[in-house]
């Protein structure tokens, strides 16, 4: 996996819009799960990729150190090496002198490599701390969507539970409704009021039939009282 390719995936899952993708999610408490999985793998694989990449910008960092000392140890060399040149020549020992000056020459030859090589590494190396920053910068933002994410997810579930209860309990409410027990009071009460209606019923009846009765008394009576003044009428005549 090359570096670019780690920091391309790192700014393409910080840039992700969460709420785009809820609102195409037919169950968004499935997809965010599984978006919390996707992302907590993609980071464990993030971070591995930015610890290799780190790890190998320390290696160029040991390296170039070891370059700059090797530079400064090829000098103290050559210069060493020059100076025990310089004393033979004076001692009057030329050969040596010159063999000593071609020790320093390679001497020098290696500080220059060890030189090139330090500079050769030194702008890698702040490449290399460039990128490790941006990959940092990119982890982190995806370590915050993952936060959103998981955030995301815990309200939707409390939300989700709460719509459920609401739901139960309308529906527990609408079956009341439904099966009313006043409504079996009221043909109770219907039933009731057509007993209490036979029994005025009857009782107006009952009432009838002793009127009757008190008035056939009363024509009794009336016929008796007619007969008695017709005997006292024919008594009085003779």
């Amino acid at each position: 996996m090359t570096k670019q390719t780690i920091l391309g995936r790192v700014a393409q899952l910080a840039r992700a819009n969460v709420n785009a993708l809820l609102d195409q999610a037919e169950d968004p408490q499935k997809m965010i799960d599984q978006l919390i999985r996707d992302y907590t793998g993609n980071i464990g694989e993030a971070e591995t990729a930015v610890a290799d990449t780190i790890g190998n910008l320390r290696l160029l960092e040991q390296d170039h150190a070891e370059d700059v000392a090797a530079a400064a140890e090829w000098g103290g060399k050559a210069a060493a090496a020059s100076r025990k040149a310089d004393e033979l020549r004076g001692a009057g020992d030329a050969a040596e002198g010159d063999r000593f000056d071609n020790l320093a020459k390679i001497a020098l030859g290696r500080q220059l490599q060890s030189e090139k090589e330090a500079r050769t590494a030194e702008p890698i190396i702040a490449s290399q701390n460039e990128m490790v920053d941006r990959l940092k910068s990119g982890l982190d933002q995806m370590k915050a969507k993952l936060a959103q994410l998981q955030a995301k997810r815990d309200e939707l579930v409390a939300r989700s539970r709460s719509a459920h209860a609401q739901n139960t309990m309308l529906d527990a409410v609408k079956n009341i409704d439904v099966l009313d027990p006043t409504s079996e009071l009221g043909r109770f009460e219907d039933k009731v009021r057509r007993e209490e209606a036979r029994a005025t019923g009857k009782q107006e009846l009952a009432a009838s039939s002793l009127d009757a009765q008190f008035e056939s008394l009363d024509s009794l009576s009336d016929a008796a009282e007619i007969d008695a003044r017709l005997a006292q009428l024919k008594s009085t005549a003779r």
